[in-house]
């Protein structure tokens, strides 16, 4: 790993625990297979940006839902692993986290997912732990606690924190966080409300002032808008093994360097480590290379 200073993120939003299974292909209904490898990680966008941003000689920590069901120790324990802190919004309820169930196949690298999202275990702003902006250096939001992350956006831009967004689809709430955010970093699939093109998301993501948006498209090259100027940046092109997390890899990585190169420069190199999380199975083998 290069040699940076270290700095202090903080991750808002969701919180899994993948089931991670490599196969010849998906099932077809009714039908039973057999997978050749198996893994099994925490998960989610802001998690897995979390873990990679830690990787990367940072410190990291989640701000999301966990509990005490007895599964959250496997959740824990991976992220002990990567020196990832865990600050939970509702560290006594019982229910079980959200589980996916992921199958990747095993030519192509696609993946086929099963997931609970946070829908069911939403936070309210008065969980938000005092003092959690202390020594933060850069927040991402993934929106699966919209109503958290609208306090924590409004607050960091008060005290001139830049603000990521994990744009991989479209939450009703995100237009609350969006006139606070710095870097919004998108999927091609995040379409805001009457967007169906890319030219009208980054008109409409202008529309809130954001400095600085990019739009991603797996292996084709990234489309962003900075400083009055549009343009693309070339992504590595492999032979992928896994693409599961690659988005969420990317978003920790940019969350990295961003802190110490420019925009154009920190999609670049996120876009390298993404690439090179690709080259492994599961979402953690690859630090391990």
């Amino acid at each position: 790993m290069p040699n940076f200073t270290s700095h202090r993120g903080l991750f808002v939003g969701l919180v899994t625990l993948d089931l991670i299974y490599l196969a010849d292909s998906p099932p077809r209904n009714n039908q039973k297979i057999a997978a050749t490898d198996y893994t099994l990680a925490a998960g989610g966008p802001a998690t897995n940006g979390a873990v990679t941003f830690s990787y990367l000689g940072n410190q990291s920590q989640v701000l999301g839902v966990l509990g005490c069901h007895p599964i959250t120790q496997l959740i824990r324990g991976d992220l002990t692993n990567y020196q990832v802190a865990i600050a939970d919004l509702e560290p006594s309820i019982i229910t079980p986290p959200p589980v996916s169930s992921i199958i990747i196949t095993q030519s192509t690298g696609d993946r086929a997912v099963v997931s609970m999202n946070a829908a069911k275990t939403q936070a309210s702003s008065g969980s938000i732990p005092a003092n959690i902006l202390q020594d933060i250096d850069i927040i991402l939001i993934d929106g699966h606690q919209m109503a958290v992350s609208i306090t924590i956006a409004e607050m960091a831009k008060a005290q001139n924190i830049p603000v990521v967004i994990d744009g991989g689809s479209w939450k009703p709430g995100f237009e609350q966080v969006l006139p606070f955010v710095d870097y919004a970093v998108c999927s091609a699939n995040f379409f805001p409300p009457n967007c169906n093109t890319e030219a009208e998301v980054f008109r409409y993501l202008s529309g809130f002032s954001i400095p600085h948006i990019a739009i991603t498209h797996g292996e084709q090259p990234i489309s962003y808008f900075s400083t009055h100027t549009m343009g693309t940046v070339d992504v590595p092109q492999i032979q992928s093994v896994d693409t599961l997390g690659a988005g969420d890899i990317f978003h920790g990585a940019f969350c990295h360097h961003i802190l110490q190169e420019s925009f154009t420069d920190a999609l670049a190199r996120a876009a390298e480590v993404a690439a090179d999380s690709c080259g492994s199975f599961g979402t953690r083998r690859w630090m391990e290379v």
